[in-house]
């Protein structure tokens, strides 16, 4: 059938070629026109191609697709989380072919022109490719339950395979319900229209809570329409499908089998199941293909070896219904632009109203009518229903305002019925408008436009005549789609990832990020860095931070100390265990567990922390009094700890794997020789077996099981420190490209809804690939095209996008330099050191998903340029690619990369040198006057140089950071080669080597060196290997002399000077650069808390010309 015909249509369709003589093309070439093709049964339909009329100017170049099993009801082909759009064809002859992605189950085929020949009319020859489908259907009526029995009483289940199809208009029902006396349960229903799984295998003796596991999947499931389900359950790891769209997840609770008594059911719930509350409903609808672990229970039931009840109250017996009985409502789809009008009743005074309605927008007109005198208004206004009723009589003016409902926009059916209620407010309704309405009126409605679906419209408790208005006889619409519910739940599955929040409106969708540690437009991208190595080399010190190692990936950040050391960076995970927890009455037969939390999950430490660290320890001491640790005479430790993996370790701390010793037993030094435990030598007197676990791949220590402790007078106390773990192998892997050609290849990459890409590159070269992965016409690339211009580039089915950063200077200066890529459902994004970013939103309409098939290639590959340099800390999708493993057996390709003192060298401050090292650099500050990772901790060094050495004599006085704001005492004498240096009460003797003179030059100038007040000589600097002092110098005094003093003194001689000619007055022999101004910094009172007079260096008994202040 078709909406209007010029010569034949084809008859139903079938599964031959396109044929000359089967053309349709309707008289009118607009968007009301369909092609309808019945199958004559339901089918499996997987793919349909379309031509144009035959030997004509008419073609058809975009269409939709409906279907549907009775010709009503229609469903939209959806992909990609769109209602999609085929593209056509671009002359009447050439085939143009679609898979479909989702293959469907139907008899009827309606197609819907969008677009067609600019040179002709719509025209279209199809033809559809299948195969042919049957199944057993059965119909329940929300009374029957189907009960498939056990073999045996008692099944104890360790592995499921559930599948079947329903549809239903209704929003709640029990499709399947088993349970077990021992407070096992599974249960299938729909609750909200939606799909929920609920599970519990068992718990311990605590509570069966725990065991309990509810996973919710689906949205808008009442639409009528058929939806397959596939539970899969092997012990607790469980695949629950929907569509096609899987959700993988592990039950709750310590027990693997499924006990279940007597039966499983489906369609509703025979008994008052343990999980189940009052007030639930059997299922309502259509189901087929009902199988539970290989047995078919629509074909037993249809053959009547299976039991199918009625349960109200006593139990009945009779036999189901199999063929669907179909339900249908007329409903009715409006877009932004749609309006559907329809006539009021004649000679009725008071009329009533009625439909339901869904929607994602939180605002819309869902009805108008201008009354004889006044105006009617139904709206949806915040997800409320609004009434506006506003009527003037001859001696009256009525107006009536209603509030209604909340959240109404939450996609589920709303039903809305008006009747007025006093004969004084009559409603003379002439026609009713709704959705919207575009006309000139007095009193224009507050909201113009509604997007959603409406069916039951009621017109004085009548239904509205929908197939009239179709065929034209009655009313009016535009832009509306008949007998169809497009409504899409964009939410559904979620795009919001790590928790996000999502929110939708009908043609859109965005989330919601605050809190969950993750940012963009589908909060992919974590904002903390990988680890504590990342945070130093963004210059950061020691302190508590946030880290999240596997970035994009699953795993959620958490808290960690970072403690930035001059040669390596320590990261600590602390735990819960107090120190020295004493353990009592435990024994061989009854040992007492202790559990070890972290401040991160086991999986956070073990997949994250400790893959990627060099190095990892952790303290275990075990304190025992009459308490032996490890040896016992059949070889089974008393105590033993489990570690990563939840495996048993026989060894202790300052021991190893595979050895059941202490670290006495290692060192020989054990208190008797005949054990290698202090403990095992089971002495009344405290002793104690402590010692670092080494071993990286069983850390950390998770629990700790104690044995011998039940014995008079034994006892034992159980310490186990924090994780700590030494540098990041991810942060610092890296390769070296040495040829244009080489290149590195990996696994394909598996970034089809949403993907990003993090890495350092540095390079010399003007342009090259750093990386590329294809599919058929699908890819993705990123590349460094010029010397300023660094590019992202894929394609998803819409045609290729570049996204390109244009950098300011140029990046082929043998510096590191970031890049990040993002691509996604709803944009991509390119950024660049930070500093540089770009984005692209996603096409509203069009594919989502990227389909590569190629090896990943890093570096050159299918003749594009190649890439020259390093590039380091690849990671896509939180995975870190290992490309030094890889580069060591590839031609052109070396490990590691030298050269990030370039990048990096700037944080070495004071002096400090950056020192190479094979995975990132150190600040060697041991020639100057500060400590720690940047040379910024401010301590106290001193420099002889009396002659005879290349290199002074650097003696480091006190580590101790004197860069406090408060003030220090320093005093230092020589006595031949015999040095000593006080700093307030602490005193440091040196020898000098015995190459030095012993006498100090005396034409050597004595200088002080310059603040930042005034001009700094940088050969100055170079020589002493310092900047400038920037504080307060007073009380300066060398062999007698205050030179400080004699400086300011000497400004002041010669301010006098210049006033007075006449004077004669010697010069002071000192002399100064940049400005010198005296100051009250020694005598100004402290913003920090003031010390007693006793110990105050500023503030003790002075006496002589050596009291006063100055500033250089």
């Amino acid at each position: 059938s078709a909406s209007d015909l010029k010569g034949m249509c084809t008859p139903p369709a079938h599964f031959s070629l396109i044929r000359p003589q089967h053309r349709w093309s309707p008289l009118d070439s607009d968007h009301y026109q369909w092609l309808q093709v019945d199958l004559g049964s339901r089918k499996q339909v997987r793919a349909i191609a379309t031509q144009g009329r035959y030997s004509s100017s008419d073609w058809t170049t975009r269409y939709r697709l409906l279907y549907s099993d009775t010709g009503r009801n229609w469903k939209p082909y959806h992909q990609d989380g769109n209602i999609w759009a085929f593209s056509g064809n671009s002359n009447s002859e050439s085939s143009v072919r679609h898979e479909l992605q989702q293959g469907i189950v139907a008899r009827f085929l309606r197609l819907i022109p969008l677009d067609w020949s600019e040179e002709g009319r719509i025209g279209l020859r199809i033809e559809v490719y299948g195969c042919s489908y049957w199944s057993d259907v059965i119909n329940f009526d929300g009374q029957g339950v189907i009960s498939y029995r056990f073999k045996v009483k008692k099944m104890k289940i360790i592995k499921d395979v559930i599948a079947l199809r329903f549809k239903t208009s209704e929003s709640e029902g029990v499709i399947l319900h088993g349970e077990g006396q021992q407070g096992d349960y599974i249960t299938l229903e729909l609750r909200k229209a939606k799909l929920q799984l609920q599970i519990n295998l068992g718990s311990n003796q605590y509570g069966s809570i725990l065991g309990h596991t509810s996973v919710t999947t689906g949205s808008l499931l009442d639409d009528n329409h058929w939806h397959s389900v596939v539970i899969e359950r092997y012990r607790r790891n469980v695949n629950f499908t929907l569509d096609r769209h899987t959700q993988h997840f592990r039950t709750n609770g310590e027990f693997d089998h499924l006990d279940l008594d007597y039966e499983l059911s489906f369609g509703g719930m025979p008994y008052s199941g343990k999980p189940v509350g009052g007030g639930r409903k059997n299922f309502k609808g259509c189901m087929e293909s009902i199988n539970y672990n290989g047995d078919n229970i629509t074909d037993l039931a249809r053959r009547k070896k299976l039991d199918t009840s009625i349960y109200s109250g006593r139990r009945m017996y009779r036999n189901l219904s199999f063929s669907c009985v179909e339900t249908h409502t007329f409903p009715v789809f409006f877009n932004a632009s749609s309006f559907l009008q329809l006539p009021g009743r004649a000679n009725h005074n008071v009329v009533s109203v009625g439909f339901q309605f869904r929607t994602w927008n939180p605002d819309g007109l869902l009805l108008f009518s201008n009354l004889d005198d006044g105006i009617l208004e139904i709206s949806l206004e915040e997800g409320k229903v609004i009434v506006h009723i506003n009527v003037t009589t001859a001696t009256k003016n009525y107006r009536v305002d209603l509030s209604s409902g909340s959240g109404l926009n939450d996609g589920q059916w709303h039903a809305i019925r008006l009747v007025p209620l006093f004969s004084t407010l009559l409603l003379f309704f002439h026609s009713l408008y709704l959705s919207g309405y575009f006309l000139q009126t007095l009193y224009p409605p507050t909201q113009r436009t509604f997007q959603g679906c409406m069916q039951a419209i009621l017109v004085d408790d009548q239904p509205a005549d929908l197939h009239a208005v179709e065929k034209g006889t009655v009313g009016a619409f535009e832009n509306i789609s008949l007998d169809m519910c497009a409504i899409i739940d964009r939410c559904m599955p979620n795009h919001c990832e790590h928790g996000g929040g999502c929110r939708q409106t009908w043609d859109s969708f965005s989330c919601t990020c605050d809190g969950t540690g993750y940012t963009g437009a589908t909060c992919h991208t974590s904002i903390y860095e990988p680890s504590c190595e990342a945070y130093k080399h963004l210059g950061r010190s020691s302190d508590t931070y946030w880290i999240d190692p596997d970035g994009s990936g699953p795993l959620s950040p958490f808290k960690v100390n970072c403690n930035m050391t001059e040669d390596n960076v320590w990261t600590t995970v602390m735990n819960n265990l107090p120190p020295r927890t004493l353990v009592t009455g435990s024994s061989r037969e009854k040992r007492t567990v202790l559990q070890v939390n972290y401040s991160a999950s086991i999986d956070q430490v073990s997949a994250t922390i400790t893959t990627s660290a060099e190095y990892c320890e952790q303290h275990i001491a075990y304190s025992c009094r009459t308490s032996r640790l490890l040896n016992t005479p059949d070889g089974t430790p008393y105590t033993w700890w489990v570690g990563r993996g939840s495996e048993k370790h026989f060894y202790w701390g300052g021991s190893g794997p595979g050895i059941q010793k202490c670290a006495c037993g290692i060192d020989r030094n054990c208190t008797d020789p005949k054990y290698d435990c202090n403990c095992d030598a089971d002495h009344k007197v405290w002793r104690e077996d402590s010692g670092l676990l080494v071993y990286k791949d069983h850390l950390p220590v998770s629990q700790v099981a104690v044995g011998d402790t039940n014995r008079p007078g034994s006892e034992a106390k159980l310490t186990v420190g924090p994780l700590r773990c030494q540098g990041d192998t991810d942060y610092w892997n890296a390769a070296s490209f040495t040829t244009p050609s080489s290149y590195l290849h990996f696994a394909t990459f598996q970034g089809e809804t949403s993907a990003d890409i993090s890495f350092y590159f540095k390079t010399s070269a003007p342009y090259g690939v750093f990386l590329e992965n294809l599919g058929n016409t699908d890819f993705i690339r990123l590349e460094l095209k010029s010397p300023k211009v660094v590019s992202f580039s894929f394609d998803v089915g819409n045609g290729p996008v570049e996204l390109s950063v244009h950098s300011a200077t140029p990046l082929n200066d043998d510096q590191w330099h970031r890049v990040v890529a993002e691509r996604n459902v709803k944009e991509a994004v390119l950024q660049l050191d930070q500093t540089y970013r770009v984005s692209r939103l996603a096409p509203a309409q069009g594919h989502t998903r990227l389909e590569l098939f190629s090896q990943l290639y890093v570096g050159a590959a299918g003749g594009q340029r190649g890439f020259l340099g390093c590039i380091r800390g690849l990671r896509m999708n939180g995975i870190t690619l290992d490309l030094e493993e890889r580069a060591k057996v590839t031609p052109g390709v070396k490990p590691g990369c030298q050269g990030h003192c370039t990048s990096y060298g700037m944080y070495c401050r004071n002096g400090g040198k950056c020192v190479e090292k094979y995975n990132g650099y150190l600040c060697d500050c041991s020639k100057t006057a500060y400590d720690g990772p940047f040379c910024t901790k401010g301590s106290l060094q001193v420099r002889y140089n009396l002659g005879g050495l290349r290199e002074p004599f650097s003696i480091d006085v006190d580590q101790r950071n004197l860069a406090n704001g408060q003030p220090h005492n320093i005093n230092m004498s020589r006595v031949d080669r015999r040095i000593t240096i006080q700093v307030r009460r602490s005193h440091t003797h040196k020898t000098l080597p015995i190459t030095e003179e012993i006498l100090l030059s005396l034409h050597i100038p004595c200088i002080l060196v310059p603040i930042e007040t005034g001009h700094v000589d940088p050969a100055v600097i170079e020589r002493h290997n310092s900047p400038g002092f920037v504080g307060c110098l007073s009380r300066v005094w060398f062999n007698g002399v205050a030179p400080l003093k004699a400086a300011l003194r000497a400004a002041a001689q010669s301010k006098a000077r210049s006033t007075d000619s006449q004077s004669d007055r010697p010069l002071t022999p000192v002399s100064h650069q940049g400005k010198l101004l005296e100051s009250n910094c020694g005598a100004s009172p402290l913003t920090i808390p003031p010390m007693s007079a006793a110990t105050d260096p500023w503030h003790l008994d002075n006496t002589g010309d050596h009291c006063c202040e100055g500033q250089i």
